[in-house]
Protein backbone atom coordinates (compact mmCIF):
# COMPACT_ATOMS: atom_id res chain seq x y z
CA UNK A 1 0.00 0.00 0.00
CA UNK A 2 2.77 2.35 0.67
CA UNK A 3 4.56 1.49 -2.52
CA UNK A 4 1.02 2.40 -4.44
CA UNK A 5 0.95 5.85 -2.69
CA UNK A 6 4.53 7.02 -3.39
CA UNK A 7 3.63 5.44 -6.80
CA UNK A 8 0.80 7.44 -7.30
CA UNK A 9 1.89 10.41 -6.18
CA UNK A 10 4.87 10.67 -7.95
CA UNK A 11 2.82 10.18 -11.09
CA UNK A 12 0.78 13.01 -10.23
CA UNK A 13 3.02 15.70 -12.79
CA UNK A 14 2.69 12.94 -15.61
CA UNK A 15 -1.06 12.74 -14.65
CA UNK A 16 -1.36 16.56 -14.99
CA UNK A 17 0.11 16.91 -18.30
CA UNK A 18 -1.13 13.78 -20.13
CA UNK A 19 -4.79 13.38 -18.56
CA UNK A 20 -5.98 16.80 -17.99
CA UNK A 21 -9.40 16.30 -18.83
CA UNK A 22 -10.16 13.14 -16.80
CA UNK A 23 -8.72 15.28 -13.95
CA UNK A 24 -11.52 17.86 -14.59
CA UNK A 25 -14.26 15.10 -15.04
CA UNK A 26 -13.27 13.71 -11.21
CA UNK A 27 -12.84 17.94 -10.10
CA UNK A 28 -16.59 18.02 -11.10
CA UNK A 29 -17.68 14.36 -9.79
CA UNK A 30 -16.30 14.91 -6.11
CA UNK A 31 -17.60 17.79 -5.83
CA UNK A 32 -20.61 18.33 -6.82
CA UNK A 33 -21.48 14.53 -7.54
CA UNK A 34 -23.55 12.25 -10.03
CA UNK A 35 -26.94 10.75 -9.66
CA UNK A 36 -29.16 11.26 -5.91
CA UNK A 37 -25.69 13.18 -4.74
CA UNK A 38 -25.97 15.65 -6.94
CA UNK A 39 -29.92 16.21 -6.72
CA UNK A 40 -28.82 16.68 -2.68
CA UNK A 41 -25.67 18.80 -3.49
CA UNK A 42 -22.75 16.27 -3.54
CA UNK A 43 -20.29 16.31 -1.40
CA UNK A 44 -20.64 20.21 -0.30
CA UNK A 45 -23.95 19.34 1.08
CA UNK A 46 -22.64 16.28 3.14
CA UNK A 47 -19.62 17.99 4.35
CA UNK A 48 -21.86 21.23 5.48
CA UNK A 49 -24.06 19.05 7.55
CA UNK A 50 -21.69 16.66 8.90
CA UNK A 51 -19.50 19.77 10.46
CA UNK A 52 -23.07 21.72 11.08
CA UNK A 53 -24.30 18.82 13.62
CA UNK A 54 -20.53 18.43 14.80
CA UNK A 55 -19.93 22.46 15.67
CA UNK A 56 -23.71 22.19 17.16
CA UNK A 57 -22.57 19.68 19.47
CA UNK A 58 -19.56 21.00 20.49
CA UNK A 59 -21.88 24.54 21.57
CA UNK A 60 -24.09 22.43 23.79
CA UNK A 61 -22.04 20.36 25.51
CA UNK A 62 -19.48 22.85 25.45
CA UNK A 63 -21.59 25.74 27.25
CA UNK A 64 -22.92 23.09 29.50
CA UNK A 65 -19.72 21.94 30.66
CA UNK A 66 -18.53 26.00 30.92
CA UNK A 67 -21.78 26.98 32.80
CA UNK A 68 -20.63 24.08 35.61
CA UNK A 69 -18.08 26.54 36.94
CA UNK A 70 -19.73 29.79 35.92
CA UNK A 71 -17.68 30.30 33.03
CA UNK A 72 -20.12 29.73 29.98
CA UNK A 73 -19.30 32.96 28.35
CA UNK A 74 -16.25 31.51 27.28
CA UNK A 75 -17.74 29.34 24.54
CA UNK A 76 -16.83 31.40 22.32
CA UNK A 77 -13.33 30.37 22.95
CA UNK A 78 -14.21 26.89 22.00
CA UNK A 79 -15.78 27.91 19.16
CA UNK A 80 -12.44 29.20 17.72
CA UNK A 81 -9.64 26.65 20.01
CA UNK A 82 -11.78 23.04 19.09
CA UNK A 83 -13.09 23.31 15.74
CA UNK A 84 -10.59 24.72 14.03
CA UNK A 85 -7.84 22.52 15.56
CA UNK A 86 -10.00 18.90 15.66
CA UNK A 87 -13.40 19.25 15.12
CA UNK A 88 -13.41 20.57 11.51
CA UNK A 89 -10.68 18.61 10.34
CA UNK A 90 -12.06 15.06 11.69
CA UNK A 91 -15.12 15.66 10.66
CA UNK A 92 -14.55 17.32 6.81
CA UNK A 93 -11.71 13.68 6.39
CA UNK A 94 -14.77 11.46 7.73
CA UNK A 95 -17.36 13.10 4.85
CA UNK A 96 -14.56 12.65 2.16
CA UNK A 97 -14.17 9.25 2.95
CA UNK A 98 -17.65 8.06 3.06
CA UNK A 99 -18.63 10.18 -0.03
CA UNK A 100 -15.69 10.72 -2.21
CA UNK A 101 -12.91 8.01 -0.74
CA UNK A 102 -15.89 5.36 -0.91
CA UNK A 103 -16.98 5.83 -3.94
CA UNK A 104 -13.37 5.52 -5.39
CA UNK A 105 -13.03 2.20 -4.23
CA UNK A 106 -16.20 0.82 -5.65
CA UNK A 107 -15.74 2.42 -9.15
CA UNK A 108 -12.04 1.41 -9.45
CA UNK A 109 -13.16 -2.02 -8.04
CA UNK A 110 -15.41 -2.29 -10.50
CA UNK A 111 -13.03 -1.62 -13.06
CA UNK A 112 -10.63 -3.61 -11.78
CA UNK A 113 -13.09 -7.37 -11.19
CA UNK A 114 -14.06 -6.14 -15.15
CA UNK A 115 -10.92 -5.89 -16.24
CA UNK A 116 -11.06 -2.40 -17.09
CA UNK A 117 -7.60 -1.58 -15.67
CA UNK A 118 -5.80 -4.49 -17.66
CA UNK A 119 -7.60 -2.51 -20.95
CA UNK A 120 -6.21 0.74 -19.95
CA UNK A 121 -2.62 -1.15 -19.48
CA UNK A 122 -2.92 -3.06 -23.01
CA UNK A 123 -3.29 0.33 -24.47
CA UNK A 124 -0.27 1.59 -22.94
CA UNK A 125 -1.93 3.72 -20.39
CA UNK A 126 -0.26 3.84 -17.01
CA UNK A 127 -3.22 3.15 -14.82
CA UNK A 128 -2.01 4.27 -12.17
CA UNK A 129 -1.52 7.68 -12.80
CA UNK A 130 -5.15 7.87 -14.78
CA UNK A 131 -7.06 6.50 -12.14
CA UNK A 132 -5.37 6.92 -8.57
CA UNK A 133 -3.30 10.03 -9.25
CA UNK A 134 -5.98 12.14 -11.30
CA UNK A 135 -8.24 11.08 -7.99
CA UNK A 136 -5.35 12.46 -5.29
CA UNK A 137 -5.29 15.74 -7.41
CA UNK A 138 -8.82 16.22 -7.48
CA UNK A 139 -9.04 15.77 -3.91
CA UNK A 140 -6.63 18.25 -2.95
CA UNK A 141 -8.30 20.63 -5.68
CA UNK A 142 -11.86 20.19 -4.41
CA UNK A 143 -10.87 19.74 -0.47
CA UNK A 144 -9.69 23.39 0.23
CA UNK A 145 -13.02 25.19 -0.79
CA UNK A 146 -14.66 22.47 0.90
CA UNK A 147 -12.98 22.58 3.91
CA UNK A 148 -13.37 26.71 3.93
CA UNK A 149 -17.24 26.10 3.38
CA UNK A 150 -17.18 23.24 6.31
CA UNK A 151 -15.49 25.52 8.83
CA UNK A 152 -17.75 28.17 8.16
CA UNK A 153 -20.55 26.11 8.90
CA UNK A 154 -19.02 24.74 12.13
CA UNK A 155 -18.43 28.83 12.98
CA UNK A 156 -22.04 29.49 12.38
CA UNK A 157 -23.86 26.64 14.27
CA UNK A 158 -22.10 26.90 16.90
CA UNK A 159 -22.84 30.82 17.01
CA UNK A 160 -26.46 30.08 16.73
CA UNK A 161 -26.64 27.31 18.90
CA UNK A 162 -24.91 29.63 21.46
CA UNK A 163 -26.83 32.91 20.60
CA UNK A 164 -30.55 31.96 19.72
CA UNK A 165 -30.72 28.78 22.09
CA UNK A 166 -29.15 29.67 25.13
CA UNK A 167 -29.68 33.60 24.72
CA UNK A 168 -25.82 34.58 25.33
CA UNK A 169 -24.87 37.74 24.22
CA UNK A 170 -23.59 38.37 20.23
CA UNK A 171 -21.42 40.58 21.65
CA UNK A 172 -19.78 38.29 24.24
CA UNK A 173 -19.59 35.39 22.04
CA UNK A 174 -18.33 37.60 19.87
CA UNK A 175 -15.21 38.93 21.61
CA UNK A 176 -13.95 35.84 22.91
CA UNK A 177 -14.68 34.04 19.73
CA UNK A 178 -12.36 36.57 18.03
CA UNK A 179 -10.04 36.81 20.97
CA UNK A 180 -8.37 33.21 20.70
CA UNK A 181 -9.13 32.36 16.98
CA UNK A 182 -6.06 32.73 15.13
CA UNK A 183 -5.09 32.87 11.53
CA UNK A 184 -2.04 30.67 12.03
CA UNK A 185 -4.28 28.08 14.01
CA UNK A 186 -6.45 28.63 10.64
CA UNK A 187 -3.34 27.62 8.49
CA UNK A 188 -2.60 24.46 9.77
CA UNK A 189 -5.69 23.25 10.17
CA UNK A 190 -6.07 23.53 6.22
CA UNK A 191 -2.14 21.94 5.62
CA UNK A 192 -4.06 18.96 8.42
CA UNK A 193 -6.82 18.67 6.39
CA UNK A 194 -4.88 18.46 2.62
CA UNK A 195 -2.98 15.83 4.40
CA UNK A 196 -6.10 13.86 5.23
CA UNK A 197 -7.19 14.20 1.51
CA UNK A 198 -3.95 12.73 0.72
CA UNK A 199 -4.28 9.92 3.04
CA UNK A 200 -7.94 9.36 2.48
CA UNK A 201 -7.86 9.33 -1.78
CA UNK A 202 -4.75 7.03 -1.53
CA UNK A 203 -6.28 4.65 0.66
CA UNK A 204 -9.54 4.54 -1.01
CA UNK A 205 -7.75 4.44 -4.88
CA UNK A 206 -5.29 1.46 -3.60
CA UNK A 207 -8.34 -0.95 -2.02
CA UNK A 208 -10.25 -0.46 -5.34
CA UNK A 209 -7.46 -0.91 -7.26
CA UNK A 210 -6.16 -4.49 -6.07
CA UNK A 211 -9.80 -5.44 -5.12
CA UNK A 212 -10.14 -9.27 -5.91
CA UNK A 213 -13.26 -11.98 -5.75
CA UNK A 214 -15.82 -10.23 -8.30
CA UNK A 215 -19.18 -7.86 -6.69
CA UNK A 216 -18.48 -9.54 -2.93
CA UNK A 217 -14.61 -8.69 -3.44
CA UNK A 218 -15.57 -4.82 -4.22
CA UNK A 219 -18.18 -4.68 -1.35
CA UNK A 220 -15.40 -5.84 1.22
CA UNK A 221 -12.32 -3.55 -0.14
CA UNK A 222 -15.19 -0.71 0.16
CA UNK A 223 -15.67 -1.74 3.98
CA UNK A 224 -11.95 -2.79 4.59
CA UNK A 225 -11.39 1.68 2.74
CA UNK A 226 -13.44 2.71 4.95
CA UNK A 227 -12.39 1.35 8.21
CA UNK A 228 -8.84 1.89 7.84
CA UNK A 229 -9.49 5.54 6.68
CA UNK A 230 -11.72 6.33 9.90
CA UNK A 231 -8.47 5.30 11.54
CA UNK A 232 -6.04 6.90 10.15
CA UNK A 233 -8.11 10.37 9.87
CA UNK A 234 -8.24 10.29 13.24
CA UNK A 235 -4.42 9.11 13.68
CA UNK A 236 -2.91 12.22 11.34
CA UNK A 237 -5.21 15.07 13.45
CA UNK A 238 -3.89 13.43 16.62
CA UNK A 239 -0.26 13.36 15.25
CA UNK A 240 -0.35 16.90 13.43
CA UNK A 241 -2.15 18.46 16.93
CA UNK A 242 0.74 17.23 19.25
CA UNK A 243 3.39 18.32 16.54
CA UNK A 244 2.11 21.77 16.21
CA UNK A 245 0.67 22.37 19.82
CA UNK A 246 1.95 19.59 22.17
CA UNK A 247 5.00 21.93 23.01
CA UNK A 248 2.77 25.33 23.01
CA UNK A 249 -0.94 25.26 22.94
CA UNK A 250 -0.66 29.26 21.54
CA UNK A 251 -3.49 30.56 23.59
CA UNK A 252 -3.70 32.54 26.84
CA UNK A 253 -6.59 32.56 29.15
CA UNK A 254 -5.93 35.69 30.96
CA UNK A 255 -6.63 38.05 27.87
Amino acid sequence: MVWFALTAIAQIPFALHHYRRELLRMVAQMGMGTGAMAVVGGTAAIVGFITLSAGSLVAIQGYATLGNIGVEAFTGFLAALVNVRFVAPVAAGQALAATVGAGATAELGAMRISEEIDALEVMSIRSVAFLASTRVVAGLVVIIPLYGFAMTMAFLSQQVTTVLFYGQSIGTYNHYFHTFLRLTDVGWSFAEVILVAVVVMTTHCYYGYTATGGPVGVGEAVGRSMRLSLITIVVVVVLTAMAVYGKSPNFNLTV
